[in-house]
């Protein structure tokens, strides 16, 4: 009897304990967010192309090698500011240079000499005015021939022929450069263009005059500027179209120096869009949350071009789907959601 009474307890705390288990049971959580429905509208496509300043239309000088020579020195490589005149690489003759040389110096004082043998004869009576005359031809292409190889025998000198900035400068100390090449170049300062790689299909919509935002890659300098060329030739090396744009003065670059650019190509057809502050994404793979009866459902898509704050949805919503704007990083697949400011 008395080991029936002190259970008794026991199974009231027992009962007690289960019943505060159901009242202590918590609602599942509802995460608040922001939704906007997916629309259909026009889109303009942005696209971001990078290139480098060049020197514009009449901004810049060759130096080009007059005949084959050995890079001897370099006083002033790329980058370097240069007044007009100014010494920016020293040549020496190669060993064809030298012979032909000798052989231009050779002929050259030999012709010198016939003309003025010539000249004395016809003073005498003994030649003609046309042997004179075959004579000073002579003695003229002689000196031509020898001034066109542009060196002495010690060697040549490249100066810049305007004030600017030295680029294009690719030769080293001792490489043998051809007669004609272009040792470097001089681009005048300010007088800069824009000129940037992009696909060539997108190139066939991009369009004179209208605007091209430039920025230098450090993000210093921004202006937005008129595009004033187009080439659609492919180069075959990059295998890419060119765009061109003036860069405006006061905008912080020199010649050769990077720059990232930024057109709107022509708005598309009408297509489905959505806020881009939407559009999430995993490893590559792209995804929304779709709101329905107030849960939360992970959903793939397909994004395609976007313009401003909306991107264009190709695969994966319908018009009118509900989709998280904000608050959609902490939300798992199925988990209930309300909307931030509708009534609790």
């Amino acid at each position: 009897m008395n080991r029936m009474i002190a259970f008794l307890p026991l199974m009231f705390l027992a009962g007690c304990g289960s019943g505060g288990g159901d009242a202590g049971d918590k609602a599942d959580p509802v995460a608040r967010v922001r939704i906007a429905p997916a629309t259909m509208g026009a889109t303009a496509e942005q696209t971001i192309v990078y290139g480098a300043t060049e020197a514009g239309p009449g901004g810049e000088r060759s130096l080009i090698a007059p005949a084959e020579a050995i890079v001897d020195r370099i006083l002033a490589p790329n980058g370097t500011a240069v007044r007009a005149g100014a010494v920016v690489a020293t040549l020496k003759p190669s060993r064809t240079t030298a012979t032909d040389l000798a052989k231009a110096s050779a002929d050259a004082a030999s012709s010198n000499a016939a003309y003025a043998r010539a000249r004395r004869l016809r003073a005498d009576g003994l030649a003609s005015d046309a042997d004179v005359e075959t004579a000073r031809a002579a003695a003229e292409t002689a000196r031509a021939t020898l001034a066109n190889l542009g060196a002495g025998r010690t060697g040549m000198m490249l100066r810049a022929p305007i004030a600017g900035i030295v680029q294009g400068l690719t030769a080293k100390t001792g490489d043998q450069v051809a007669a004609g090449t272009t040792v470097a170049s001089i681009a005048v300062k300010g007088n800069l263009r824009a000129h940037f790689g992009i696909d060539p299909a997108i190139a066939q919509r991009v369009k004179l005059g209208q605007p091209l935002e430039l920025s230098s890659v450090s993000g210093v300098s921004h202006a937005t500027v008129a595009v004033d060329g187009v080439d659609t030739q492919v180069d075959p090396t990059t295998r890419l179209a060119s765009v061109y744009g003036d860069v405006p003065a006061g905008f912080d670059v020199g010649p050769g120096e990077a720059l990232r650019g930024s057109l709107s190509l022509a708005a598309q057809a009408n297509g489905l869009t959505i806020p881009y502050s939407a559009l999430l994404d995993d490893g590559g793979r792209s995804y929304v949350f779709v709101i329905k009866d107030g849960v939360a459902h992970e959903q793939d898509v397909s994004p395609g071009s976007s313009t401003g704050d909306r991107i264009q949805i190709l695969k994966g919503l319908a018009a009118g789907d509900k989709v998280v704007t904000e608050g959609g990083t902490a939300l798992e697949d199925g988990m209930k959601v309300a909307e931030q400011g509708a009534a609790r």
